[in-house]
């Protein structure tokens, strides 16, 4: 079967599909369906989303004044850490791997499953239980650590802090079963005639992010475990008190957490090119320099975490040294959206709400990028350091970018997922609240941390007082556009038009069987004879 000529399904009969195979709770539970599990990791994952933005909004409640608004201090420190920790480790980390790249991996690559099902459900039943454990320590314990567990604090604050980290420890575990399945399953469950050459962009960016997953988690699982033993054994390793080095917890937390962000933003940047080339009409410009800077963004990663250490007293010819090398990651980043750009040029652009999230990505993870730029500079990031410059830029790259992506992906392959079609007018208006009330939000963080304002302090002094309420207000544009989200897409599963096979006419595998997918994806195992993006340039999108 060939991607752009005999490959794309009929309308007309649908076969009995995946959600509708089997029935009942337990079908569910024991499933090694990808496709089924792909949906439990989504249900998990956006559940998460909720706790953590309810949270986000309570912080930025708290600051809309100077002093005490709504929470004391020692509860404020709990909900910035309950926003952080399962913001970074339930949400983003495993929200594009674990729940689409679930959903579409095998389906891109013309495959029944992924290479090693059983591991694929006990990755989620893992998940599931370092969820509870992170939630148990975090709400019951009152841990208020920061989702950094910066010793020698977390080495001696009361509060079930070995939980925490024992959970974070279990969560590594799911990260590593999904990287390994990916790896393998890219390796050796590709159609006939899908060479690495013909792979679309989003497989070569979770096949990236499996590399790092695989080799980066361990390190964070040894670092946790050492502050576990540290705690329950009293053996010196990071706290002074006992003889240890808090600035060693740094290197081994940040050796694994900076190779996490590009864990967090590689499978976004997947959904950026997919998403470019279907809504442009346009072949992608650069394949192989986006497919390979990826492989380069998932080596350089490894090798740049001591910028977050600028201040903490290392070697001067070190600083030097990582600065080279932020700079030098930023360049494969750079790569990419330039060809998306490029892409875009006499494009036939469709503005359908998928695009407008993939435009969203582009205006404001150059922008998280940009400023990245100066906390990679040995003089500014000295003056920027754990103020609110750093929040903005984190959540300018974090959500203006991995969010926006996922979000986009979630309405690109929704009607795949679920054979339905959402309101497009209130995806747009959902879209538009987001990007004004993000950079109200953020934008405004960049200017008060340049003036100083550190970051995570429950109080500040008065003249921050008006640039703190401009940016609690954006949190409630932010919220109003997810809660406006989450009714329209609900709503679509009972009462949207069935979407068709390729409702965007896309070129990728996964578009050429009926929405929602049979439970074993393909009748027989296509064969491939073009790559995914060879679009013609005078036709329009598909209408639905």
């Amino acid at each position: 079967m060939s991607m752009t000529q005999a490959g794309f399904a009929h309308e007309g009969a649908q076969e009995t599909n995946y959600l509708q195979a089997k029935k009942g709770l337990m079908s569910w539970l024991y499933t090694v369906d990808h496709k089924r599990i792909g949906v439990m990791y989504l249900a998990s994952v956006l559940s998460t989303f909720l706790l953590g933005g309810v949270m986000a909004l309570l912080v930025r409640a708290e600051l809309f004044t100077a002093g005490e608004t709504i929470m004391g201090a020692d509860t404020y420190n709990r909900v910035f850490t309950l926003h952080g920790l399962v913001m970074v480790f339930l949400f983003i980390i495993p929200a594009i791997p674990a729940a689409m790249g679930n959903f579409v991996l095998p389906l891109m690559l013309g495959a029944k499953d992924v290479a090693f099902p059983r591991l694929n459900l006990a990755s989620f039943y893992v998940y599931c239980v370092g969820t509870v454990m992170a939630l148990y320590a975090v709400v019951a314990g009152g841990v208020d650590t920061g989702w950094t567990f910066y010793t020698p604090y977390s080495a001696s604050v009361n509060g079930p802090v070995v939980m925490m980290t024992m959970a974070a420890f279990v969560l590594g575990f799911s990260s590593i079963f999904t990287g390994l399945n990916f790896i393998v399953t890219v390796h050796k469950m590709r159609a006939p005639g899908l060479t690495w050459g013909r792979l679309p962009l989003m497989v070569w960016a979770l096949y990236a992010t499996s590399i790092i997953q695989v080799m980066a988690t361990p390190v964070l699982g040894i670092t946790l475990l050492l502050l576990a033993m540290e705690r329950v054994l009293h053996v010196g390793i990071f706290d002074p008190a006992m003889g240890g080095d808090p600035v060693l917890f740094q290197h081994f937390f940040w050796f694994y957490s900076h190779p996490a962000v590009y864990i967090m933003i590689l499978p976004g940047m997947g959904i950026m090119s997919e998403l470019v080339t279907t809504f442009s009409r346009k072949t992608i410009f650069g394949y192989r320099a986006i497919a390979l800077s990826s492989i380069a963004i998932a080596v350089i990663s490894f090798l740049v975490w001591g910028h977050h250490m600028f201040v903490s007293g290392q070697s001067v010819y070190a600083g030097m040294i990582f600065s080279f090398l932020t700079f030098l990651v930023a360049i494969p980043s750079a790569i990419k959206v330039l060809n998306w750009t490029a892409t875009l040029y006499k494009g036939s652009i469709s503005l359908a709400a998928p695009m407008q999230w993939a435009l969203q990505f582009l205006i404001l993870f150059t922008i998280g990028g940009l400023t990245g730029i100066f906390l990679g500079t040995l003089g500014t990031d000295v003056h920027l350091h754990d103020t609110y410059f750093v929040v903005a830029h984190f959540h300018y790259v974090m959500v203006g970018g991995t969010v926006t992506a996922f979000v986009g992906g979630l309405h690109y392959w929704w009607p795949k997922m679920f054979g339905r079609m959402y309101n497009e007018k209130l995806a747009t208006v959902s879209s538009i609240l987001f990007f004004i009330g993000f950079n109200v939000t953020f934008f405004t963080q960049f200017v008060m941390g340049s003036q100083g304002m550190p970051r995570r302090y429950y109080n500040y002094v008065e003249k921050f007082q008006t640039l703190h309420q401009i940016s609690t207000m954006g949190t409630w544009l932010i919220g109003a556009a997810f809660l406006l989200m989450a009714g329209y897409l609900i709503a679509s599963l009972k009462s949207g038009a069935k979407a068709p096979a390729n409702p965007w006419g896309a070129r990728s595998l996964e578009w050429a069987i009926q929405s929602p997918p049979i439970e074993h994806n393909f009748h027989e195992i296509p064969t491939v004879q073009e790559g995914p993006y060879e679009y013609p340039t005078t036709v329009g999108p598909a209408k639905h």
